[in-house]
């Protein structure tokens, strides 16, 4: 498999799995991303997780879809979005707050080494 070819394959799952998030913030799941919300964001916590849900069904389906002359950006617009809700991460592990299995402090501490797996996941199937 030539090299564009992972490349957009990484793309693609990235955008559908954003999709798949995205769904699950508003139906499934709310209660579970609820316990990632930092209690310093200023609107509601239900909220929070619609709107970031409508995000990510947004940014999820723009990387499925987007044409070769637009990924550098949405790229870089995925990463930025992965680093900006990484706070939410670092909330549920200080405040000890277990939802997605994430019943242990070990657990949670692990879940925050993934979020630099997903800028760089969304930099390189980009660029």
């Amino acid at each position: 498999m030539k090299e564009e070819q992972i490349k957009k394959a990484a793309r693609i799952l990235l955008g559908a799995n954003l999709i798949f998030a995205g769904v699950s913030h508003l139906t499934f799941a709310r209660k579970d991303f609820k316990a990632q919300v930092p209690d310093w964001v200023p609107l509601k916590k239900d909220d929070t997780v619609l709107y970031s849900g409508f995000a990510e069904i947004a940014l999820g389906t723009t990387l499925v879809l987007t044409p070769k002359k637009h990924e550098k950006t949405i790229g870089k617009v995925a990463a930025t979005f992965f680093a900006a809700i990484f706070p939410g991460n670092i909330s549920q592990y200080t405040q000890r707050r277990s939802a997605f299995g994430l019943n242990t402090d070990k657990k949670r501490f692990v879940r925050l080494l993934f979020q630099p797996v997903l800028v760089y996941w969304a930099l390189k199937s980009t660029h």
